[in-house]
């Protein structure tokens, strides 16, 4: 099987691929179309399927690997998937791991770098929530994404998203003295822990309905205030405000936070998770992209284009 990193224009295959999401479309002239994303364990490439029929819609599954008949374009100075036919195939025999797109950085090595960040807080009523919280997630938290798309959307995604949030964090603490590293620190860890329970898994893309009716900031706030009331600390300043920083992690009240930061760590727990979700978000969007391209349009960076420059 050719995998999606090794595709080039012009090339027609038919194999597996993973459905990633489908969309249901109508051109001008009034066909109907499905857009896809597609994947296996080295990317995700759009595709569009033209005159969808029902028979089409129906075989097309979220989350489903099927067998695809499709030619490679180039669109926009990115490859694209013309689809010719989707039919979705018995499930039982997929070896997912063919399909499932898994973090750089080795499981192993992020468990390490967490593990030292919990050992490195020195205030103990945050260690022991930050603790308490870990205690709750078990090895999910390596295992869940950090997204359902745009950034650290795949196996160990949320675990590496922390890592990287956490080195920012150490930096930005030594950068600026006057900041409590340990409450940033501990709200960098725990700060997303309810999408564990706010995202469906690595295959299917969808939302659960407690992600959908509360969200992940709500979930982690009553899974903090639960791990604070079983070590006798819900009363406890530190709680307060290590509450705080994971209410207002987005930053807006437009972006879900239900509190704006009114703390320095607060502040700086937000401008950390924004800088580290974009960063990685770039890289995916670059990733496919030739030295002295642009990349495709970003509805996450206002439909802007990012030019790579050549080494």
């Amino acid at each position: 099987m050719t995998k999606i990193k090794e595709f080039k224009e012009k090339q027609r295959f038919t194999q597996n691929l993973l459905v990633k999401s489908v969309v249901k479309g109508v051109t001008q002239k009034g066909s109907p179309y499905l857009s896809l994303v597609l994947q296996d364990n080295t990317g995700t490439i759009d595709g569009k399927f033209w005159d969808a029929s029902e028979k089409d819609m129906e075989e097309a599954k979220p989350g489903h690997v099927e067998l695809v008949s499709f030619e490679v374009l180039d669109y926009n100075n990115a490859l694209q998937l013309r689809v010719h036919s989707i039919k979705d195939i018995d499930q039982e025999p997929i070896d997912l791991s063919e399909y499932v797109m898994s973090s750089p950085v080795e499981v192993e090595q992020l468990k390490e770098r967490i593990r030292g960040y919990i050992q490195s807080i020195q205030n103990e009523n945050l260690k022991k929530l930050v603790t308490g919280m870990f205690q709750r997630a078990g090895r999910t938290f390596f295992d869940y994404p950090a997204a359902s798309r745009i950034h650290h959307n795949y196996l160990g995604g949320l675990a590496e998203h922390t890592m990287g949030m956490a080195n920012l964090a150490d930096y930005i603490a030594g950068a600026y003295p006057y900041l409590n590293r340990d409450l940033l620190i501990s709200g960098v860890l725990v700060h997303d822990m309810g999408k564990i329970a706010e995202l469906g898994g690595l295959v299917s893309n969808e939302y659960t309905l407690e992600g959908k009716l509360i969200g992940h900031i709500s979930i982690g706030h009553g899974w903090l205030m639960e791990t604070a009331e079983s070590l006798g600390l819900a009363d406890a300043q530190e709680t307060l405000l290590l509450r705080h920083m994971l209410l207002s992690h987005h930053g807006k009240n437009e972006f879900g936070s239900p509190v704006l930061p009114q703390i320095p760590e607060a502040e700086a727990l937000y401008l950390i998770d924004y800088m580290d979700s974009r960063m990685v978000a770039l890289r995916s969007a670059l990733e496919n992209v030739k030295p002295g391209q642009w990349s495709q349009k970003m509805f996450a960076f206002e439909n802007r284009q990012f030019y790579k420059a050549g080494k």
